[in-house]
């Protein structure tokens, strides 16, 4: 029962704290609510006060935005109003200008009415005066038709031919004296530029042979090179195509052969073998089989410089190439590639003198002898200038580059003003003094058979052979030769010496005929 009793008392204990409690909780939280209450009016009062603050802030911003507005939209209609009285002004103005034009034109109509109407009687009377005069001139020349016997269109033919004939000989006069005038300024010019050219071009000259010197150290040398039975020498000529002399000339050996190109390679062969010192006939060969391959590069190397060194760009590797091998080629003893080089400054200096371009005139100066180092045999056969100009065009040069290397021997005919240029700095190059090598014996000789085939023809007083034997100089007796012998005499020349002689280029033939009237004042 105690423990009954006390649990009942506990349990009405522990009822009683709660009820208590959640009194005490339920009190506080109506004095929680109030003050929440008083604080949100305080804040709603607070918001309601910034709120009329803002609106009126606004409503202030507003109006001062709409007067600024309306302040901007009374200027532009200002603006525009100007702008539309300065129109209406300048269209006033306008409307009074062309009211002005209309009076006057219409003045100046009344004006041109009467002109014309003044020209219309004008017409009319100088029509009748026409007319008047044409019968007046008809009876007149009626009346000198029955004085003179002649009618009008006999006397207009006579009158034609005396003025024909007086105008054909002031024509002949006129034409031959400006002639000779263009011909004198031309030969001056002509003279000017040559010898301005080749004064502006100096270039050494030396002449090529055919034989090479290989300096040894010693003469002991010249035993292996020979080796037994002379088989080393052997194997070294058949592989290059070189003549090699070994005679009692010290320390040193001859080279013979009138290919360049293979007398280098002998040259190049046999110090490096010497060099070396390993000489045998497999040796031989393998070392020239590594020479030819380097004169090959360096033909190229060559030909790529001397392109280089004058200017001339775009030019195709086989023409460089050929270009190249012209070091290793001479013309009557005269270094091939030094004459090409030196033929292209001249072109280029003639053609700057006369106004053309230069670098097409260097162009073809360059390769106007690349013909003279052909691949094969069968291009041998070929002319040198033709076989250049087939060349050029297979390589893709100019027209004007073409004609002129195919003509500077007259094979083709020539097109363009380049050509001459080429043929003449070709003859200039080649006509030095020492710059080729001709035998005496042979070169005398050649002058005077020109002479003497000149001295065959009749009415021939004087012969000379000029310009290294590139010209013949005739002189005829005027008596016996007349103006049209001395051409037909000269056509006949050129064609005896090109029947009956063999020499390089050409020969140039000029008959002269002279006449002199002498006499004594005592």
């Amino acid at each position: 029962m105690d423990i009954t009793t006390i649990a009942i008392a506990a349990l009405v204990g522990l009822v009683i704290g709660f009820i208590v409690a959640k009194v005490l909780e339920k009190g506080k939280a109506s004095k929680t609510v109030t003050n929440a209450k008083k604080e949100a009016n305080s804040i709603l009062k607070t918001a309601n006060i910034e709120g009329e603050n803002i609106k009126k802030d606004k409503i202030f911003q507003a109006k001062e935005k709409f007067l600024e507005l309306k302040a901007e939209h009374e200027k532009v209609i200002i603006n525009k109003d100007k702008k539309i009285a300065e129109s209406e002004k300048r269209t006033r103005d306008k409307e009074s200008q062309i009211s002005g034009e209309l009076a006057k034109n219409k003045k100046l109509n009344e004006q041109l009415e009467i002109k014309l109407k003044d020209l219309d009687h004008k017409s009319e009377f100088y029509d009748k005066k026409q007319s008047e005069l044409e019968k007046l001139h008809k009876s007149q020349i009626q009346q000198l038709e029955v004085i003179s016997g002649l009618s009008a269109e006999d006397a207009k033919d006579q009158l034609l031919e005396s003025l024909k004939e007086t105008a054909k000989t002031d024509a002949m006069a006129y034409l031959q004296t400006t002639m000779e005038d263009a011909k004198l300024t031309a030969q001056q010019e002509a003279r000017k530029i040559v010898i301005n050219t080749i004064q502006r071009i100096g270039t050494e000259e030396a002449v090529e042979n055919c034989v090479s010197v290989f300096n040894l150290e010693s003469d002991d040398v010249k035993g292996r090179i020979i080796g037994r039975e002379g088989r080393n020498i052997r194997a070294l000529e058949a592989a290059t195509g070189v003549e090699i002399i070994v005679d009692d000339t010290p320390e040193a050996i001859i080279l013979s052969c009138f290919d360049s190109v293979r007398r280098e390679v002998a040259r190049l062969s046999l110090h490096k073998l010497v060099t070396d010192g390993r000489i045998h006939p497999a040796r031989i060969e393998e070392i020239v089989r590594k020479t030819e391959k380097q004169i090959e590069q360096e033909i190229v190397e060559v030909g790529k410089r001397t392109v280089i060194d004058l200017g001339i760009h775009g030019l195709h590797p086989e023409l460089i190439k050929a270009v190249g091998r012209m070091k290793y080629r001479s013309s009557y003893g005269q270094n091939l590639l030094q004459h090409s080089r030196e033929v292209a400054k001249l072109c280029g200096v003639m053609s700057a003198e006369l106004g053309l371009n230069p670098k097409i005139a260097k162009r073809a100066g360059l390769l106007h002898d690349i013909g003279k180092v052909p691949n094969t045999e069968a291009e041998v056969e070929t002319p040198h200038a033709i076989l250049g100009m087939q060349w050029a065009e297979k390589f893709g040069e100019k027209p004007d580059v073409c004609n002129a290397i195919g003509a500077h021997h007259d094979e083709i005919e020539m097109k363009t003003l380049i050509s001459p240029i080429v043929q003449v700095c070709d003859a200039i190059s080649g006509a030095r003094p020492g710059a080729r090598r001709q035998v005496l014996d042979s070169y005398i000789q050649r002058l005077k058979d020109l002479e003497d085939i000149a001295f065959a023809f009749g009415g021939v007083q004087k012969a000379y052979a000029i310009q290294a034997g590139r010209e013949l100089r005739v002189i005829v007796e005027s008596e016996k030769v007349s103006d049209e012998k001395a051409a037909q005499l000269s056509f006949e020349i050129s064609q005896k010496i090109q029947t009956d002689m063999t020499y390089p280029g050409q020969v140039k033939v000029t008959v002269i005929r002279e006449t002199r009237s002498v006499n004594v004042a005592k």
